[in-house]
């Protein structure tokens, strides 16, 4: 009976009630909000708290001027929501937006202009920018147009992977960047689909989660310029300034120009699942690509400015995110745009979760002051679509709130923690006064995350923001000339050391110092507890010539050069090997801080820290060698000891080892003074070590140790 009832409802659902411009129409439902395919039609729905008046308007595909402009009949409105059912359209062949008409008594904070045709915010497709650097049509009425798409995407029983945070290494790349380069030898390269082939080179790798920079659909030309001193096109080429949050970026996707983005990248999250990789997006919701008073009006500003945007008392923009405008996160009408969108892309895209750009945003009140208990951080915490979902916060923003181990968790948040950052990089350099904080950073910052665990904390020394890894090595200062703006652009507080010539450079001595430091690097990174983030290219050693902030650059020097993995296969073997013996021992994974005790009464503590003599530590403000032992006896499933000892001192240091239990015995597994394949072993073929009772440090290098039961011969 039932499915004779939902048939009859249908039924009645698709019968047009009047005439609209010549086309037939009817009441539309109010939700979901944006452009859906229904039973011989579409519905339009679209929201504005003000308008008096609310205009659809066709396209047809690339026409300059609409085919039509339907009214949308005020009796069709319920409350503030705006829909209609439009019957017998071509759903392949059309583009849509809307006029939207004021009222009469103006608000001076409304920006409503019935002659801008507006972009739908929740539409599943755009166009006008379907092939990445395709110079655009500046005269065009309606530059971003909304899009119909289909639900028929074949996901061959695919589902979100569920990897626990305790056993990720995370990977952040950028789609374009990472295969464009000719090097790449992929067939569509900085595509999707192009991704897709390299799929092989990260499983080998053996990161198990790879975070990608902006894929929602924004405007590369956006503040696109000519460098007037190089001549190079200058582009909005990172991302960081989305149009359609709903939508992938069509100039990614090899097949953008035939309008299929939403299948390629689909087929993208599928095939990283199938290799037992997650992905989790890189996503801004801090502000849009509308900019300040001067920008242009795409969809929020001319639908319900004073809605969408925190707008001070005189009704100009409040800028937190340093780029024109910010959203209203916590506006009730926001904070439910937003909730949709990550919905969306966790089920009809099955992304594994989030990286929230600018997050202390988020928290924000109307008025721009932190809340004690943000509605939108609380709501995706419990959202019951986004369960499963990682949620990681870059925890402060441009207006100056630093939230890095105070960011409002409800224990489900983690964050990309910037003072492990910083204080690695300190270390790494030799500065003096680091020693206790690396050590606190080495077992998951406690201070910061206690009450949370370890993995709240995302470990990295390198992100897409500042100098990468083999640059922080080879530069003292930025040099980002290249990007126009007299290299005023970019951080000065990089924490990085040149090892003794800035740049380029034939000295053997002095490129050998910039291995070892980026091995040393790599091995902090790798065990210690919380969750560790590698940049793309760091395995290999790519440099972007010291420019810390190539947000501009679409060109070789953020382009993944390929021909470096043949050029530094010690490096990426060093990468790599580290990666494995991390997923060798859970005791450099664990959920949980240690805190030096023995809760298993083995008669070792969870951990334990060494100097020059065993058991004795250095924490005084000189010191710059630390040694750390994990005791894997506290963990299920793992019986061995993991010993780190790392100097950064400029001499080499005779250090004493703890004794281990009765039939055991300690095997090198690294060393980054050692020439390679000397500087490590392939983990559980670790050779015996000869002098069970010390070993010699190298300077600025590190030494990984297992203690393990020794094999019968």
């Amino acid at each position: 009976m039932t499915d004779v009832i939902r048939a009859d409802l249908d039924w009645v659902d698709s019968f047009p009630t009047q005439q609209v411009a010549g086309y037939d129409v009817r009441p539309g439902r109010t939700m979901p909000f944006g452009a859906t395919l229904v039973s011989g039609g579409v519905n339009f729905s679209i929201y504005s708290s003000a308008a008096k008046a609310v205009t659809l308007v066709l396209f047809k595909q690339g026409e300059p001027e609409p085919v039509a402009e339907l009214p949308i009949p005020d009796e069709f409105r319920i409350g503030s929501v705006w829909s209609m059912t439009v019957f017998n359209l071509d759903y392949e062949g059309i583009e849509y937006g809307y006029r939207v008409y004021g009222p009469s008594e103006v608000d001076f904070r409304d920006r409503f202009d019935h002659t801008q045709i507006l972009a739908d915010p929740y539409a599943r497709a755009f166009s006008g920018r379907n092939e990445w650097g395709q110079e655009p049509d500046r005269s065009n009425i309606y530059p971003y147009r909304s899009r119909l798409t289909f639900e028929d995407f074949d996901w061959e029983g695919d589902q979100p992977l569920r990897i626990p945070s305790v056993d990720l290494v995370i990977y952040e790349l950028h789609v374009r960047g990472f295969t464009r380069d000719p090097s790449s030898g992929v067939a569509q390269p900085g595509t999707y689909a192009g991704l897709i082939e390299k799929i092989p080179y990260l499983k080998e790798l053996g990161v198990n989660c790879v975070e990608l920079m902006p894929v929602f659909e924004f405007d590369e030309f956006e503040n696109s310029r000519i460098n007037a001193e190089t001549g190079e096109r200058l582009y909005n080429f990172w991302g960081y300034s989305t149009v359609g949050f709903f939508a992938p970026k069509a100039g990614y996707a090899a097949t953008g120009k035939f309008g299929m983005q939403r299948d390629e990248f689909k087929n993208l999250v599928k095939e990283f699942h199938k290799a037992g990789i997650e992905v989790v997006l890189d996503v801004v919701f801090n502000h849009t690509a509308e900019g300040n008073e001067y920008g242009p009006t795409i969809h929020f500003r001319g639908l319900d400015n004073r809605t969408y945007y925190m707008l001070t008392p005189e009704g100009f923009y409040y800028n937190f995110s340093g780029t024109g405008n910010t959203l209203n996160c916590n506006s009730p009408i926001v904070r439910e745009y937003v909730l949709s969108c990550l919905r969306f892309w966790a089920s009809e895209y099955h992304v594994d979760g989030f990286r929230f750009d600018l997050a202390a945003i988020l928290g924000r009140g109307p008025d721009g002051a932190p809340l004690e208990n943000p509605p939108l951080l609380e709501s995706m915490a419990f959202d019951p679509v986004l369960t499963d979902c990682l949620l990681i916060a870059e925890a402060w923003d441009a207006g100056g709130l630093y939230q890095v181990g105070s960011f409002p968790n409800y224990r489900r948040w983690s964050e990309w923690n910037g003072k492990y950052r910083d204080t690695v990089r300190k270390w790494i350099k030799g500065d003096e006064g680091v020693v206790g904080d690396l050590a606190t950073r080495l077992v998951g910052s406690p201070d910061l995350y206690w009450a949370r665990g370890a993995c709240s904390s995302i470990n990295f020394i390198t992100c897409h923001d500042g100098f990468n890894l083999a640059d922080m090595v080879s530069y003292n200062d930025k040099h980002n000339e290249a990007n126009g703006e007299h290299n005023n652009d970019g951080a000065n507080d990089n924490n990085s050391w040149n090892c003794g010539a800035e740049g380029p450079t034939d000295d053997p001595e002095i490129l050998r110092t910039r291995t070892r430091q980026m091995k040393n690097a790599m091995v902090l990174l790798l065990t210690s507890q919380g969750v560790p983030m590698i940049l793309a290219g760091d395995e290999v050693a790519r440099t972007q010539h010291g420019n810390n902030n190539a947000y501009c650059h679409d060109s070789e020097l953020t382009w993944m050069d390929w021909n470096l993995v043949d050029e530094n296969q010690e490096m990426l073997r060093f990468v790599s090997n580290m990666i494995a013996f991390r997923k060798a021992h859970p005791s450099l994974r664990e959920g949980h801080h240690p805190h030096g005790g023995d809760p298993v009464g083995c008669g070792y503590p969870d951990v334990s820290w060494h100097g020059i003599r065993a058991w004795q530590p250095d924490w005084s403000p000189q010191s710059r060698l630390i040694a750390m032992m994990r005791n894997g006896h506290n963990i299920e499933g793992d019986d061995n000891h993991v010993y780190v000892a790392s100097n950064t001192h400029w001499e080499d240091h005779r250090l004493e080892l703890p004794g281990l239990p009765d039939g055991m015995r300690w095997h090198l597994f690294a060393d980054t003074a050692a020439e390679a394949p000397a500087d490590v072993a392939v983990p559980g073929r670790e050779p015996v070590l000869a002098d069970q009772h010390g070993i010699s440090v190298g300077a600025r290098s590190s030494v990984v140790l297992v203690g393990r039961a020794v094999a019968p011969s």
